[in-house]
């Protein structure tokens, strides 16, 4: 079972970013409040929770828009300290997390939290291979897309466990954050699998084309 952290956890709340546990972020914090929040995570349990914003948090993003309930708690992986007193970070999810009461507003928002428990399943056995074959196979298809497809490249060396692969391919996917967001609520990793394949097959479907062959003339 997950445990929730030991205090409330600062939040960083972005229009569209959806982190997975397992996956890596790259985030260039510069406003004077996140950067706040940097050094004070650092100095504390070092973690802080990523957080989507609402539609309509445009109207009041320097103050507190609102934000989705489901989050996910980070740890760093890199700082980078900048001249102009930024900070440059590599974070990776650590674990899912609902957003249960904010306790603290300024200079930025802290959390309680209550970690989701994933659904257990066996590594070893053969469905995950033949899953992981799948989805695989399903991400090469897309992989020359680039851009158009991926938000970043979907997987590391390294990564081999199913649920970290499942989660860096939906957290790279260039798919409305809504969707991320419906994945990321799944407490199966088969179930994510299995829509995360769905969406991967839907834009191989959606891709143009290949001009035909005339051998070179016009």
């Amino acid at each position: 079972m997950p445990i929730a952290p030991k205090h409330p956890v600062p939040v960083f709340p972005l229009p569209g970013v959806v982190l997975f546990p397992h996956a890596p972020l790259a985030l260039h914090v510069f406003e004077l409040r996140y950067r706040n929040m940097v050094r004070d995570a650092l100095a504390g349990e070092r973690k802080f929770a990523m957080a989507t914003l609402k539609p309509g948090w445009e109207a009041d993003y320097y103050g507190s828009p609102e934000f989705h309930e489901l989050g996910c708690v980070a740890q760093f992986e890199h700082v980078e300290w900048l001249p102009d007193d930024c900070y440059n970070l590599r974070i990776r999810g650590v674990e899912r997390v609902l957003f249960t009461k904010v306790v603290n507003e300024f200079p930025y928002r802290s959390c309680e939290v209550e970690p989701l428990p994933v659904t257990p399943y066996d590594e070893d056995d053969p469905l995950v291979e033949m899953e992981r074959d799948t989805l695989m196979e399903a991400t090469r298809r897309l992989l020359p897309l680039g851009s158009e497809a991926w938000l970043q490249p979907p997987l590391s060396i390294g990564e081999i466990r199913f649920e970290a692969i499942v989660n860096m391919i939906a957290h790279s996917l260039r798919i409305p954050a809504e969707a991320r967001l419906e994945m990321l609520a799944m407490d199966g990793v088969f179930d994510r699998s299995r829509r995360l394949l769905e969406h991967l097959r839907q834009m191989h479907a959606a891709k143009p084309a290949p001009p035909p062959d005339t051998g070179g003339r016009n």
